[in-house]
């Protein structure tokens, strides 16, 4: 149970740091020293799918190292 539970955890952040790539970030680090974040503006279409892809694996994630923390 151990060794597919430490594989299911693996194969889950793979996912995670894919999904966390792939998210368009368009002005980059230059909000964090000063820069203009230009207009607000909604995630729509693949983006949205994309976001709350990546929320439900970071929770599935989490309930993984939880049951692996128990198991062991």
């Amino acid at each position: 149970m151990q060794k597919i539970l430490n594989i299911f955890q693996i194969i889950i952040a793979s996912l995670l740091i894919i999904s966390i790539l792939l998210q368009n970030q368009g002005a980059g680090l230059g909000t964090a020293f000063g820069g203009e974040g230009g207009s607000f503006r909604t995630k729509r279409g693949a983006e949205k799918f994309l976001f709350i892809f990546t929320i439900i694996l970071s929770a599935i994630f989490l309930g993984s190292a939880l049951a692996n923390i128990i198991i062991f």
